[in-house]
C-alpha cells in the first residue's frame, strides 16, 4: 500500500441519472461515518451496477475484458487506493500481484473501483482525500458483497 495513511471504504450508494451524465457512486468508510460522492461515467456505473446485482452479459465488456486479461496473465486485482484529490479530480492506483510482486497501475477512480469489485478487492482511501472531502453524517448502509460465483 502507499505510504500515506490508507482507510477502507465500501461501496454505499449507485446514483444513475437515466436521462442525463451526472451519475456517482457514494463510498462509505468501513466501520465510520465518513462518506463521499464520485462522480463517475456511464459505462463504469453502468459495470459497478452489474457487479452488485450479479447481472451478466453474453459478451465480455470492457472491465470483464480487463480483468479476465489480468487473471489470465497471472496476477490478481489486490487492492483500489484512491490516493489523491486535485483540482476537484481524484486519483487512484489499481494494485495488481503477479509472482509475489506488487503492480501499482495508475487509474481513473471509477475503473478501478469497477475492477476490484469485480475482482471482490478492497477499496482504500488515503486519509488526506476524507479529511477533503470530509462529511461526517450518517451514511447509506453499504451495498452488500457480491455472492461468491458457484463453479
Amino acid at each position: 500500500m502507499s505510504e500515506a495513511r490508507m482507510i477502507e471504504v465500501l461501496l454505499g450508494r449507485i446514483v444513475i441519472h437515466e436521462q442525463g451524465d451526472s451519475h456517482y457512486i457514494v463510498l462509505v468508510e468501513k466501520g465510520g461515518k465518513r462518506q463521499f460522492p464520485i462522480v463517475i461515467g456511464r459505462s463504469e456505473v453502468a459495470e459497478i451496477r452489474r457487479v452488485v446485482s450479479n447481472e451478466e452479459v453474453p459478451r465480455p465488456l470492457t472491465h470483464q475484458l480487463a480483468h479476465t486479461i489480468a487473471k489470465e496473465l497471472g496476477a490478481e486485482v489486490v487492492r483500489t487506493e484512491i490516493v489523491n484529490l486535485a483540482r476537484n479530480t481524484f486519483f487512484a492506483a489499481l494494485v495488481l500481484r503477479r509472482d509475489g510482486v506488487e503492480l501499482t497501475i495508475d487509474s481513473r477512480p471509477s475503473d478501478a473501483v469497477a475492477l476490484a469489485l469485480r475482482a471482490k478487492a478492497p477499496i482504500f482511501v488515503a486519509e488526506s482525500v476524507l479529511e477533503q472531502v470530509r462529511t461526517d453524517q450518517e451514511g447509506p448502509d453499504p451495498l452488500p458483497p457480491k455472492e461468491p460465483e458457484q463453479p
